[in-house]
């Protein structure tokens, strides 16, 4: 234990928030091959709790002295190390509005405290069914994988469940149901134009393709990596490949010159934000939040917004998304678009993910009245 806590020590130590934690952790445990997979998953937890707790708390030595306490008491066999705080150590009074001490307004339809609580636990895997669902209900319950329908298919199965192993791979999607419940949105029809101008590996665009595999679509981001792996996503799913476009929807002269004068008829705009939707899962981006990043991200989100809609044929729509909880990147950033863009707001809505163990995101849907 005394070796557990050394490696958890450095890894606080050393770690500056600059790539995301999951990457971090695998590569330092490469340079300690000496330890076994029950010790990188214990550190593993010890670290994403610190992350989850530790601003709440306020006294970094009690906080390592109780994490020591429960790995010798080893009851992190059956309990997270949130929920033995809870149960064991109660006078800790855990001060929610310590984890996030800044004065930002969240969307309608999230109440902060509510939002703050969920940070201290830990999402669901959540799969997106594509086919053979009765196979993939026999394989898990074969497999003694726990699982819950959120809708008819959407399954939530424990974070952490190995079903890369079980399921086969082109059945499935791992997609949050937050994320999922997007898709009610698109209502795509056959031959229709669409543009994902911030595809990241593809999330959106597949689940868009399931609905309408005969939809017309283009794809771009400015990592040539995630372009690679979303063409290797559509492959495996056996749809034909977007026109794909390695390019920055910030910059207008850029995005002109891979798009020529082409129109959409619908335009997904998934937008770089703060995460804080998904901060639950990476507690790491909440711990080490800057501020003046808010407004930085409002600015690209509108500027990107702004550009795409250009392409947009008369009449188009603009479906505007964020992983994010904060007014200032979603109700804002749509005023903004909609008084400087030729763009009409049609709706809004937060999907709210906590009663679901799930991420929050935001959808806005736009259209074009430009003529």
């Amino acid at each position: 234990m005394r070796s557990l806590i050394s490696h958890f020590n450095h890894v606080i130590a050393t770690y500056e928030g600059k790539v995301p934690l999951v990457h971090f952790l695998k590569n330092y445990f490469k340079l300690h091959p000496v330890l076994g997979s029950r010790d990188r998953k214990l550190i593993s937890a010890m670290v994403y709790s610190w992350y989850r707790c530790s601003k709440a708390v306020g006294n970094d030595d009690w906080l390592k002295g109780v994490m020591t306490e429960w790995l010798n008491e080893k009851i992190w066999t059956s309990k997270s190390f949130i929920e033995w705080l809870k149960e064991v150590h109660p006078e800790a009074l855990l001060d929610l509005m310590a984890l996030f001490p800044f004065d930002f307004v969240l969307s309608d339809g999230i109440a902060k405290t509510e939002w703050l609580g969920s940070m201290l636990e830990q999402p669901e895997l959540f799969i997106r069914i594509r086919k053979e669902k009765a196979l993939l209900i026999q394989l898990l319950e074969k497999a003694g994988i726990t699982y819950t329908f959120i809708t008819g298919n959407c399954l939530a199965l424990p974070n952490g469940a190995k079903i890369d192993s079980i399921l086969p791979e082109d059945c499935y999607a791992v997609q949050d149901t937050s994320s999922q419940q997007t898709g009610t949105y698109f209502r795509p029809r056959k031959n229709e134009l669409w543009y994902d101008c911030c595809s990241g590996a593809g999330g959106k665009s597949l689940l868009l393709k399931d609905l309408e595999p005969g939809v017309r679509l283009t794809v771009s981001d400015k990592r040539e990596s995630i372009i690679h792996n979303l063409q290797q996503r559509f492959r495996l799913y056996k749809h034909d490949l977007p026109v794909a476009h390695v390019t920055d929807a910030a910059s207008q002269a850029l995005l002109d010159k891979a798009l020529g004068t082409k129109k959409f008829d619908n335009i997904i705009c998934d937008a770089p934000c703060s995460g804080s939707g998904t901060w639950a899962r990476t507690p790491e981006q909440l711990y080490f939040f800057k501020s003046e990043s808010l407004p930085e991200f409002a600015s690209l989100q509108t500027n990107i917004a702004a550009n795409v809609s250009r392409h947009l044929k008369p009449g188009g729509r603009l479906i505007y998304i964020t992983c994010s909880v904060f007014r200032w990147e979603n109700e804002m950033v749509v005023e903004a678009i909609a008084n400087n863009s030729g763009l009409e707001l049609i709706s809004s809505q937060i999907i709210n993910g906590i009663k679901n163990h799930a991420d929050s995101m935001y959808l806005a849907e736009m259209i074009s009245y430009q003529h």
